[in-house]
């Protein structure tokens, strides 16, 4: 497997494999799911049978049926917020770097108080007032994790907006918007990319955190981390339940940050005509 002419690893393509099977289950959960997400086809933590190959969680659930549609709502709301985030964090990382002066310094001291505030407590805080619905979970976790976005995007367009080209192009008379999405960002995709792959993991884990503490995905949805919580009881007798969402989040996790090695050695490896210089 190559990108761009660099073959993959093999930790890279262990890494490609498992986000590959992951994005599977989540696209087309439905379709691959045995049983509906809330149908109580079994006894309470019934055993792994040929109708349920994982077995049944706490109140009969076919374990597999829970796990893909899991998929979908886990990383489907992770893929969603990192996606948010970006936006919100290079647009206003950027804008503050072009326009320094009373902008920069306002945006700046902005981000610093909402960051000096535990991220954790933050989010208890907002969804303790304004519920735990899929869009507020959404919008919360993305202005919080788009700080450390704009701190990044501020860093890198702050040495490119002293180069020469961006000079020109304001020479030219380029508004803010074509300094930055035409000059700007295309220099700075590179550590973009790597830190988006790096925020989804951030954000996966906190979703199933928060699911995990009982105010992020609420049923009758499954979510892997919730999961975890509503089985973790399933230890005391010796029962693997809570271990499979467990596995699945670290296995996803995994291949992400496997992924995101690769690309940042990609990154940082000389061209072809450099290296034979």
């Amino acid at each position: 497997m190559t990108l761009l002419g660099h073959r993959a690893p093999l930790s890279a393509q262990i890494g490609l494999g498992i986000v590959a099977f992951y994005l599977i289950l989540a696209v087309f959960g439905p379709w691959l799911a045995p049983y509906e997400q809330s149908q109580s086809v079994g006894d309470t933590w019934a055993p792994a049978s040929a109708q349920m190959w994982l077995g049944a969680d706490q109140i009969g659930r076919d374990m597999l049926t829970r796990l893909i549609y899991g998929a979908r709502m886990t990383i489907g709301i992770a893929a969603a917020t990192t996606a948010l985030s970006a936006f919100i964090g290079i647009s206003l990382g950027f804008t503050a770097a072009v326009m320094g002066s009373w902008v920069d310094l306002a945006l700046s001291r902005l981000v610093d108080v909402i960051l000096s505030i535990p991220q954790l407590i933050l989010a208890l805080i907002v969804l303790g007032v304004f519920g735990s619905s899929i869009p507020v979970l959404i919008l919360t976790i993305a202005i919080l994790d788009s700080n450390r976005v704009f701190r990044l995007a501020r860093a890198l367009g702050m040495n490119i907006a002293v180069l020469d080209f961006v000079e020109v192009a304001r020479l030219r008379g380029e508004g803010l918007w074509w300094i930055i999405s035409r000059e700007i960002l295309p220099n700075a995709m590179a550590p973009l990319i790597s830190e988006f792959g790096l925020r989804f993991c951030f954000n996966f884990l906190f979703v199933a955190a928060l699911s995990f503490l009982g105010i992020g995905v609420q049923p009758p949805y499954a979510d892997w981390g919730g999961m975890v919580r509503e089985n973790a009881a399933a230890i005391n007798f010796g029962l693997f339940a809570p271990l499979y969402p467990a596995f699945a989040i670290a296995s996803l996790t995994v291949g992400v940050n496997l992924v995101v090695d690769w690309l940042l050695s990609i990154d940082a490896r000389p061209s072809g005509s450099q290296a034979e210089m």
